[in-house]
């Protein structure tokens, strides 16, 4: 029990995560009331001390076991932290509004619009066309929203949705207020809900995100998987991108050492011990350089210096086999996904790793195109 409002949740059903949120109520169990957690579900299941879906919950608050009145002089307990009894209970709720609430968290739980974005959406269909159908599907879908939210829909604490209900009930249409008050529309009032309106779109536009002027945020390219791939009878004659993958047989050369492929260079330049980092230089297979290290001293200083070492083997390969530079220029400006068994710093790891080898990938591709384009310097 947390007594707080719109805390998430989750539960398990057949090994699948089911997201949910929690709001307080009061369940009258007997002649008392206890404040504790209604859970709500993404999947439309309600915990209540009893699973029920959106018709069991109508049920339950018809029976009074989900109290939204509370009779004086009856004992409250809010579990281990305190109890009490109602002196003079008053309460802002009713069932058919706690109930709007439920199937709203059950949308958005989906990912679906809620009452207020119904009618939100419903709003920007009546501005678009003016027309009467659109004026009352937007009234109905404002009527929709539960009773004690209907101030809230713009987020304007300062209007109270008073623009939106006026377009709502239409000129000529009776504007309700409380303590029974009503106003009729009239064309002026009509007219500023709709210059409240567009000074609301001018603002949006205005505090829009910006465009900034180096491109876009994201990729335009599609994403790169570099799957892990075994060729036991050696590599295709076309690899295409997997030729990106550092187990390629491209041999590169730091510090006048000649390495067969990145993973041997790498694994060697890891090792603690010059006679071992030699074994692995000459291992057969980058598999073999890495059970080899496996079982070697690695440096102390690695965790720190690894990701520059490695960006400097990738330079390397890259500069020196100016085909495998195209292979990576191919890719654009595509998001590089590395996947392999290992270390989840270089490997996405199943959504979960780092991936620093396809961010350096893409880092070098981004040099390599650079150096490509060479461009002109600014006159001074």
């Amino acid at each position: 029990m947390s007594g707080v409002p719109n805390v998430r949740i989750s539960r398990q059903v057949d090994g699948e995560r089911i997201e949910g949120v929690t709001r307080p109520v009061f369940i009258r169990n007997g002649k008392d009331y206890f404040l504790t957690d209604l859970e709500i579900y993404a999947d439309g299941s309600i915990f209540c001390w009893e699973w029920v879906d959106l018709a069991g919950l109508k049920a339950k608050l018809a029976s009074g076991w989900v109290a939204t009145s509370f009779e004086p002089g009856a004992r409250a307990s809010a579990h281990h932290l305190a109890s009490w009894r109602f002196a003079d209970p008053q309460s802002w709720m009713k069932p058919e509004w706690l109930l709007g609430e439920v199937a709203d968290e059950i949308d958005t739980l989906n990912g679906r619009p809620n009452s207020t974005g119904r009618c939100l959406l419903a709003l920007d269909q009546y501005l678009q066309s003016r027309s009467e159908e659109d004026r009352a599907a937007l009234r109905a879908a404002y009527e929709a929203i539960p009773w004690h939210l209907r101030r809230y829909a713009l987020g304007d604490m300062d209007s109270k949705d008073w623009p939106l209900r006026v377009l709502a009930v239409g000129k000529g249409g009776r504007l309700d207020y409380p303590g029974g008050n009503a106003v009729t529309v009239t064309d002026q009032m009509h007219q500023q809900a709709l210059d409240y309106f567009a000074d609301r779109q001018q603002e949006r536009e205005k505090w829009a995100r910006p465009t900034y002027p180096d491109g876009p945020e994201g990729a335009d390219s599609p994403t790169v998987h570099l799957n892990q791939v075994f060729y036991p009878k050696g590599w295709p004659q076309e690899p295409g991108v997997l030729a990106l993958r550092n187990e390629y047989p491209a041999a590169i050369v730091v510090d006048s050492v000649s390495y067969p492929t990145v993973v041997h260079a790498y694994w060697a330049l890891a090792a603690a011990d010059p006679a071992t980092a030699e074994q692995i230089r000459a291992a057969d297979r980058p598999y073999d350089a890495g059970k080899l290290a496996e079982q070697a001293a690695i440096r102390a200083d690695w965790p720190v210096i690894r990701t520059g070492v490695m960006a400097r083997l990738l330079r390397a390969k890259f500069a020196q086999r100016p085909q495998l530079a195209e292979i990576l220029l191919t890719t654009g400006d595509g998001r590089i996904e590395y996947a392999s068994v290992g270390s989840g710093y270089w490997n996405t790891g199943r959504g979960q790793g780092r991936n620093w080898m396809g961010r350096l990938l893409e880092l070098i591709r981004s040099e390599t195109a650079a150096q490509a384009s060479s461009p002109a310097q600014p006159a001074p």
